[in-house]
C-alpha cells in the first residue's frame, strides 16, 4: 500500500493525474485492502484410531481412477482430495502382520463433481443469497489379499458419497473450507464402512 501512495505522490509532482488513472489506483488500493489472508486448514489424520492388521508382507496401493483435471471435476483443485485423504488413511490405519501374502488397495473412484444450480431468477432471486453449486464427492475402494501366486484369498469393498451446496457469494476461503468439511465427512463415512467390511470379509 505504501508503494501505491508513493506512485500517486510522484504523479502529482510531475503532471496532473487524470481521473481515470486516479480511479484505477484507488481500485487497486481497495483491492489490496480487501484481499483476505490465506487460511490454514487442519490436516486429516487417522493415527488416533486403532490399527487394522492385515495378514500380508506388503501393501500395494493402485489407482484405477484418473482425475480428468477439468470441469466438472474439482478434486484436482482441492488442498485435500479424496485420493490424498484415502492414502493418508491407509498409511495411518493399515498395518502388516507378515506372511507371504500381498495386500492390494485399489482406488476405484475418488471424484468430486461440481454442478451448477439454477437460480430462482426475477425479483426474488435478485434479493436472495442462493446456493449456486453442488459438490458431489465419491470414494470407492477395494482391498484384496493375494497369495504369492496371485490367487485371491478374499476382498472387502466400501463405496461412500457425500454432497454439499455453497452460496453464490462464498469467498475463496469459504469455498475451500466447504471442500475440506466435505472430504472430512466423506472419510468419516468411509472409515466406518470399510473397517466393518474388512472385519467381515478379511
Amino acid at each position: 500500500m505504501t508503494t501505491i501512495m508513493k506512485m500517486m505522490m510522484n504523479m502529482k509532482k510531475t503532471k496532473p493525474v487524470s481521473i481515470f488513472a486516479a480511479a484505477a489506483i484507488a481500485l487497486l488500493a481497495a483491492g489490496c485492502a480487501m484481499t483476505p489472508p490465506a487460511q490454514t486448514l487442519p490436516e486429516l489424520t487417522y493415527g488416533h484410531l486403532q490399527p487394522i492388521m492385515l495378514q500380508a508382507r506388503t501393501l500395494d496401493i493402485v489407482s484405477e481412477y484418473k482425475t480428468p483435471m477439468s470441469a466438472p471435476n474439482v478434486e484436482h483443485r482441492m488442498a485435500t482430495s479424496p485420493d490424498m485423504a484415502l492414502r493418508r488413511w491407509a498409511a495411518d490405519r493399515l498395518r502388516l502382520a507378515g506372511g507371504e501374502n500381498i495386500a492390494r488397495l485399489t482406488i476405484v473412484d475418488a471424484s468430486v463433481i461440481e454442478t451448477r444450480l439454477a437460480g430462482q431468477g426475477g425479483l426474488r432471486g435478485a434479493f436472495t443469497n442462493e446456493q449456486s453449486e453442488r459438490y458431489q464427492a465419491k470414494l470407492k475402494v477395494r482391498l484384496e489379499i493375494l497369495e504369492p501366486n496371485a490367487i485371491s484369498r478374499g476382498f472387502a469393498m466400501a463405496e461412500v458419497s457425500r454432497s454439499v451446496t455453497i452460496a453464490e457469494d462464498a469467498s475463496l476461503n469459504e469455498r475451500e473450507k466447504v471442500w475440506f468439511d466435505l472430504i472430512e465427512a466423506l472419510m468419516t463415512d468411509f472409515n466406518v464402512e470399510f473397517e466393518k467390511n474388512i472385519k467381515k470379509f478379511l
